[in-house]
């Protein structure tokens, strides 16, 4: 196996799910027993300034040959998101022929007819899960690509280079990643999130994302005597629900299109709290999707007078197109690198969110760029091992590139 595939299996190994209910930094203690495991294998190759902090962020130099060159980065994070990632155990399907693949020893099979990228990896190596995890592609598939272009590199050395930053960081799943980025030892004038999907995907656009907590209090008496004085928090949260559009959720929408998600519910009849992320690319759109969930409570409040109805809005990232679209120079490097590594580019919104949105608004534009990985977040995740060679190839072409380049 390659080098890259080599790191990567042993990477998610460590069991690294970050945890929204813990106020530590990191979350959970896997991200930081992971980090200390990259810190000794970034020492082991040599590289200068390798720093791991109290709070998991792990940043490290590979000094360039080019002095006049840029310094950039290559960032990934260390955490995977919220589903079961204990005891990881990928399975490699070599040469996949098309048709279903069986998962572990059970009955759970990554379909082609649900999964119809597939047809595109005919005669390719993929890594799959056993049907009872996630992968942790996002992003050990991230970390694996950068840390063997910083092999490759370092084989050599006549490739012309600027500065190269390395960081890692915890907590990125439950929106943390960026909260205690070490900016002051990190040195890049620009940087890229190894972050993204499939094949070819560049991305420097976003979602603007928010939260919402819509609490409602009825009332509770037995049901018997209820007429005219029970007032049950649960038909309130439902008629609040029914007021938004219902094609505007995520499994109706795509590309640039914004949505509502309800991602949780608890309910009695006493008191029932609603969850939602809203997302929406368009500043004015944004703000619509907020006003329409104020208006909506107002409209209940006037129904049901005696009913209490709180709702709570928190911004959480904005879409970083506003800081990189000064800087596109950076976004036409990575589409010339992946040219220059036979990849042909993809430039795609992020439907989501990276550490690289909030650190291009911290002053460190950060666009994105592609891992291979599919179907992120769940046990149907795969990797095809051509699609991480091609990551690899294409980070050191764009350091590569990068060394070339001048300001006008």
């Amino acid at each position: 196996m390659s080098r890259v595939v080599d790191r990567f299996l042993h990477y998610v190994s460590f069991h690294t799910r970050s945890d929204a209910s813990q106020n530590s930094c990191p979350s959970s203690p896997g991200q930081l027993e992971f980090a200390r495991a990259l810190h000794a294998e970034l020492k082991a190759l040599g590289l200068a300034e390798v720093v791991l902090d109290d709070n998991g962020y792990l940043t490290a130099l590979l000094p360039g040959n080019q002095p006049q060159a840029p310094a950039i980065g290559l960032i990934a994070h260390m955490d995977t998101a919220d589903y079961e990632a204990r005891e990881v155990r990928p399975q490699l399907v070599e040469n996949y022929q098309g048709g279903d693949i069986c998962l572990g020893k059970g009955d759970e099979v990554l379909s082609l007819r649900q999964f119809r990228c597939l047809k595109h990896y005919l005669g390719q190596d993929l890594i799959t899960t056993d049907g009872t995890t996630l992968l942790g592609a996002d992003d050990k598939a991230g970390i694996a690509e950068i840390i063997t272009c910083v092999e490759t590199l370092l084989a050599h050395p006549e490739t012309p280079r600027g500065d190269l930053w390395l960081g890692f960081t915890p907590d990125e799943e439950i929106g943390r990643g960026a909260d205690h980025f070490p900016l002051d030892r990190f040195q890049a004038r620009w940087a890229y999130t190894v972050d993204g999907g499939p094949l070819g995907e560049l991305e420097y656009e976003n979602f603007n994302a928010a939260s919402a907590t819509v609490r409602f209090i009825g009332n509770n008496v037995h049901p018997g005597s209820a007429k005219d004085t029970l007032l049950n928090s649960q038909t309130l949260a439902a008629q609040f629900h029914t007021f938004l559009p219902a094609d505007e959720t995520p499994e109706c929408t795509e590309g640039y299109e914004g949505f509502f998600h309800l991602v949780s519910s608890q309910g009695t009849v006493e008191e029932t709290t609603l969850h939602y992320l809203i997302r929406d690319f368009d500043e004015a759109g944004f703000a619509a999707r907020k006003a329409l969930l104020e208006e909506r409570v107002t409209e209940l409040r006037r129904r049901y007078h005696e009913a209490r109805i709180e709702l709570t809005i928190s911004d959480n990232y904005y879409n970083m197109k506003s800081q990189i679209a000064p800087h596109m120079h950076i976004v036409e490097l990575a589409r010339q690198a992946m040219i220059a590594a036979d990849v042909q580019p993809k430039i795609t919104p992020i439907r989501g969110g990276t550490d690289g949105a909030r650190l291009s608004f911290m002053g460190l534009p950060c666009p994105n760029l592609f891992t291979g990985g599919h179907n992120f977040h769940g046990k149907h995740e795969f990797i095809p091992v051509p699609s991480m060679e091609k990551a690899v190839q294409t980070l050191v072409e764009l350091v590569r590139l990068t060394a070339a380049w001048r300001q006008d």
